[in-house]
């Protein structure tokens, strides 16, 4: 069977990648991993080298027109996180699954700040001095728990939980939105 791809491939690899951009913004991995999977449900002959090689020249595509920016994508997806009360745990995790290399998410992630992102999160969650009423021992560990699960170190939980209700408006107020 023939190794190189079709003209009829590269041009679906093309349209296709045009598609999936012009809608979300993708890492390269993810832009390789969507035109192979879909190649191989696409054409019914195609070699494992056909799909490795339709897939490469999408990703050669979409950086010949300056549509795919790992780097972009890493800081953008992180102010995004942060914005949205995620830790840098969480938000180094999500960027790593979808393949982008550990000096991009790095240096994604020097701009942000836990403790604002866990400001958010205990207001998105009625914590800390964001809470209604006044919690007995069981509330007061589900809510360190919950910091916890979601990256936060038990200092920064802590350290929320001191605070009164206008010092973390204060601060949500002062740090710059990342």
């Amino acid at each position: 069977m023939d190794q190189t791809p079709t003209p009829r491939m590269l041009a679906w690899a093309r349209n296709s990648t045009i598609y999936r951009l012009e809608r979300k913004m993708m890492t390269e991995k993810q832009l390789f991993d969507a035109i192979a999977r879909k190649a191989k449900q696409k054409f019914e002959d195609i070699s494992d080298a056909q799909i490795k090689a339709v897939a490469d020249f999408a990703v050669q595509f979409a950086y010949d027109q300056n549509a795919l920016n790992d780097v972009a994508y890493a800081e953008i997806s992180t102010r995004s996180a942060v914005r949205s009360g995620k830790s840098r745990k969480a938000i180094g995790y999500k960027l790593a699954s979808k393949g982008i290399d550990s000096n991009t998410v790095m240096t994604a992630l020097d701009a942000t700040n836990d403790l604002f992102a866990a400001i958010i999160f205990a207001r998105k969650r009625g914590f800390g001095p964001f809470r209604r009423d006044e919690p007995d021992e069981k509330r007061k560990a589900k809510e360190l728990s919950a910091f916890a699960r979601n990256g936060f170190g038990f200092e920064i939980g802590k350290a929320i939980f001191h605070m009164s209700r206008q010092e973390a408006e204060e601060l949500l107020q002062s740090s710059p939105v990342v």
